[in-house]
């Protein structure tokens, strides 16, 4: 089944090219189904970068998806063209009275800040809170995860001294439990990661309503859920291209900053060729998570969530 979006955005044409089965809009009216309802609050600086990544994701399962994408009004983006915001992104108030199946909530290049001192955090609260009555599931992505996990659970997120930047191997948890969201998922896997923050296993392991699925013993607790399913979050990029490490790299470079290559990224001494090792992750991943905690659970009159 297909993706639904607007067949003007630049995702669309991408998708298309790739032969990803995307549906416009008018061509979706005319189905006789009920599609599954995903917003995605883009919080990332490159808006049409990440919402292609995500959409490319979405659109690998047997559902029809239709995609909301959402902006803060509290913070207007300074790297994305605002014709496009203004033409393919609704506002949190636009939004608010809505119900959806699920949810997908970004990271945002602003760990270094303290939660409360980011521009749009009371609008962020907001949102979270919404989400415990308005959304089947929440996925939580990077510094999204970080921010939800402290506002839900109070817990910190600490320091690096070294940014965590690169791919890296992560372990399953199994504890005896079977668990949907990891089914197809090799025990060892790997998972890109930007960041100069990280979560410990420590502060979560305490906490009942949470459950670690996988851990890194360079990039921490990676991914964890509420025990109601309710709630996942993912403290890497799984979505991420095979460019976009590099890419962010020689921005970095270009800026005169002091940023190693990324671990375990290149293929070769000089740089040019990229070991892509998680794409069947993320694409297990997000089949998992779009039919085990939003289709199979959500129910029928969306109205009812």
């Amino acid at each position: 089944m297909p993706i639904v979006i607007d067949k003007e955005i630049p995702a669309y044409k991408i998708l298309t090219d790739e032969k990803i089965f995307v549906m416009d809009s008018e061509r979706a009216f005319l189905q006789e189904i009920r599609p599954i309802e995903i917003a995605i609050l883009n919080l990332m600086p490159t808006k049409e970068t990440t919402e292609t990544q995500l959409m490319r994701l979405l659109s690998n399962s047997p559902l029809q998806v239709n995609v909301t994408l959402v902006k803060t009004s509290t913070y207007n983006a300074k790297h994305t063209d605002k014709n496009h915001l203004d033409r393919f992104y609704k506002t949190f108030e636009d939004v608010k009275n809505n119900k959806f199946d699920g949810m997908i909530i970004t990271g945002a290049p602003v760990e270094n800040m303290d939660f409360e001192s980011v521009a749009y955090w009371k609008e962020l609260e907001e949102i979270f809170d919404w989400t415990t009555s308005n959304v089947t599931s929440t996925l939580f992505i990077c510094w999204g995860a970080q921010a939800a996990l402290h506002n839900f659970y109070g817990i910190k997120k600490h320091p690096l001294k070294e940014k965590c930047f690169g791919i890296f191997a992560h372990q399953r948890i199994r504890d005896g439990v079977a668990e949907p969201l990891m089914r197809g998922i090799s025990d060892e896997f790997h998972m890109p990661h930007s960041r100069h923050t990280i979560i410990y296993a420590k502060d979560i392991l305490h906490i009942d309503d949470l459950r670690i699925l996988a851990y890194s013993k360079k990039a921490g607790a990676s991914i964890i859920k509420s025990r109601d399913n309710r709630r996942v979050f993912v403290t890497g990029h799984m979505e991420y291209d095979r460019e976009t490490l590099k890419n962010e790299y020689e921005r970095d470079l270009e800026k005169g900053l002091d940023i190693k290559p990324p671990a375990n990224y290149f293929a070769d001494k000089e740089m040019k060729e990229v070991k892509m090792n998680w794409t069947s992750t993320a694409n297990l991943f997000y089949i998992n998570w779009l039919n085990y905690y939003v289709y199979q659970v959500t129910p029928y009159d969306i109205n009812k969530i």
